[in-house]
């Protein structure tokens, strides 16, 4: 009997347990929840604790208190200056009102693709209003203040705040990019051909002016060498008269000599001459040989004293 009771007993306790389980529940400080009854929203809590609930007849739905993100995709924009731009946004939203918010797009993945389209509306109509500078400098601050008044406008039907809205980038379609390169492409290679056309008619004038100047130089140079060789031609041909005047035998001595050295330099000459041809005066006569010494002698001892009396 007492083993009985005991069955018993353990079989309330769980039901009893099952029941408080199935009554109670808790809300995170991170969420909000709904106490639904047969799919029909009862009650909504947004206060985090230990809250209850009609056992197998409500359920309770949670949704997220925290800031939640939201990076829609990008979006083609065509601006009024007509240039067209990819724009990349991003968002930060907050569930305010969870039970419009599970009457209109009840999870946060419908929340999601609603916000996303109203976001990408939102950025083309403000962005068809504003020019490439203005969004690409300071001037997309009201810009983006003007997206976010109209996507919180928006998002308020859905019971969602609208806390921040980004442009994350706004880039040109890579066509624009790559027309815009082969322009910028073109434009330099010209200037480039414009630099070397500018580079090559400068080295044509500077290589003129240096050929011209060494031209001029060479010139001067010739003339100042033949100025030099016709003043030792002179200055050679009066030594050679002041000689000749002093002693003309010794110079025709000396010039007969160096005849006979021009003339018997290479051993198989061959010379035909009369015996008595005044070539070989100073061989056939012997006074003129003595005399010629002489006169050689006397000039090596002129030359001997002028260099000592010189030093």
């Amino acid at each position: 009997m007492s083993q009985t009771k005991v069955f018993i007993a353990a079989i309330v306790v769980i039901l009893l347990g099952v029941v408080v389980s199935a009554t109670l529940f808790t809300v995170h400080q991170t969420q909000q929840a709904i106490v639904m009854q047969f799919g029909n929203p009862k009650r909504v809590i947004t206060e985090p604790g230990l809250w209850y609930k009609i056992p197998f007849i409500q359920n309770v739905q949670y949704y997220e208190k925290r800031v939640l993100n939201l990076d829609p995709s990008s979006e083609s924009v065509i601006l009024t200056d007509q240039k067209r731009v990819v724009v990349d946004t991003f968002a930060r939203y907050r569930i305010a009102d969870p039970l419009k918010f599970f009457q209109t797009v009840r999870t946060e993945s419908g929340a999601r693709q609603t916000l996303s389209s109203i976001i990408n509306a939102s950025t083309r109509g403000v962005l068809g209003n504003a020019t490439l500078a203005s969004v690409l400098s300071a001037d997309r601050t009201p810009i983006l203040q003007q997206i976010r008044e109209q996507v919180n406008s928006e998002a308020t039907k859905f019971g969602i705040a609208i806390l921040d809205v980004r442009l994350v980038r706004a880039d040109l379609p890579e066509q624009t990019v790559q027309s815009v390169y082969e322009r910028m492409k073109s434009e330099r290679e010209r200037e480039a051909a414009e630099f070397r056309a500018q580079g090559k008619e400068l080295a044509q004038r500077i290589t003129s002016a240096a050929d011209r100047e060494a031209t001029v130089i060479i010139a001067e140079a010739t003339r100042e060498s033949e100025i030099l060789r016709g003043q030792g031609e002179g200055a050679r041909t009066r030594i050679l008269n002041d000689a000749y005047g002093q002693d003309a035998e010794f110079f025709n001595f000396y010039r007969s000599m160096q005849a006979y050295e021009a003339t018997f330099a290479n051993d198989n000459s061959y010379l035909v001459l009369s015996p008595d041809s005044e070539f070989f005066d100073f061989f056939n006569s012997v006074d003129a040989g003595d005399t010629v010494r002489r006169d050689a002698n006397a000039a090596r001892r002129e030359a001997e004293a002028a260099r000592r009396s010189g030093n």
